[in-house]
């Protein structure tokens, strides 16, 4: 599966989220392939009761309480990190909410969905950035996002060019995203050309992958990856249990991602489904 391993137990990796589901998945794989792995989650008791259930299984994972909607929450967690860790290698961006059920499209939660699914991940990813390691093995940052999250899902032109710029930029994301909120908030988000499908979940999503290409070419050239995974209809309790397959099946694509070869490794990429090799720019 792997044809060099270049990574260590030295090689540090964090996911968010990761008490259920994908997050837990990855966890548990990463551990198995010999990492130095810090699960997160926003729950304690279901963190710790997560971590415990690999212990048991004979991987021992690190764990610290972290809510990606709060900032004093990623501020304490990056303290804790710089305390236990001299660097960081690999981040998982895959905490994230949805308020709808997979036939029903409700707006009536957008704050908190942009607030975790796409200013959360930001936050934190800028907030760890100083800290990830500069070596020929290149850190890697990989977003779970979706294709909900597509240009293609957007039908008002207007809105869609604010993400097709060439140059664009943070600035120009969080206006796409205020613009959205401001739609929920005088009731026209319907009306306007957003996503169809679990809009405000979609657009967190579009949000996040815009980011990914921002934060790639800013890194390009300097040993940080970043890319963008849709791992497609998976069975998690986001869901409601239904899906084309498991969470381990989709995180075991992950941890290929993740550890590609040094010079395999692309950036500012979106990877969809259970092939790795499908991949499109962003």
């Amino acid at each position: 599966m792997f044809e060099c391993r270049w990574w260590s137990k030295e090689t540090i990796a964090i996911v968010t989220g990761a008490n259920k589901g994908i997050g837990f998945a990855l966890v548990k794989r990463l551990a198995e392939l010999g990492l130095t792995v810090i699960l997160t989650a926003r729950d304690v008791e279901r963190g710790q009761r997560a971590v415990e259930s690999l212990s048991e299984k004979g991987l021992p994972v690190n764990f610290f309480q972290l809510d990606v909607s709060d900032p004093s929450s990623i501020e304490a967690f990056v303290s804790w990190f710089k305390s236990n860790f001299a660097a960081l290698d690999i981040l998982v961006n895959n905490a994230g909410v949805s308020f709808n059920d997979i036939y029903k499209n409700t707006v009536e939660h957008a704050e908190t969905v942009i607030r975790t699914n796409f200013y959360g991940a930001k936050l934190l990813t800028e907030s760890l950035l100083p800290l990830f390691r500069r070596s020929p093995s290149k850190s890697r940052i990989l977003n779970i996002s979706s294709r909900l999250g597509t240009l293609s899902k957007v039908r008002n032109p207007n809105i869609k060019s604010i993400l097709e710029d060439e140059e664009l930029s943070e600035e120009q994301i969080e206006r796409f995203v205020g613009l959205f909120l401001q739609s929920v908030k005088d009731g026209t988000w319907k009306s306007q050309g957003w996503p169809e499908i679990w809009t405000d979940y979609a657009v967190s999503k579009l949000a996040l992958n815009a980011y990914t290409m921002v934060l790639a070419k800013r890194y390009e050239g300097e040993g940080i990856s970043v890319n963008s995974y849709c791992p497609g209809f998976t069975q998690t309790s986001m869901t409601q249990g239904q899906g084309s397959h498991t969470a381990d099946e989709a995180a075991g694509v992950g941890a290929r991602l993740l550890l590609l070869h040094p010079q395999q490794l692309p950036t500012a990429k979106f990877y969809i489904g259970l092939d790795p090799f499908v991949k499109s720019n962003l």
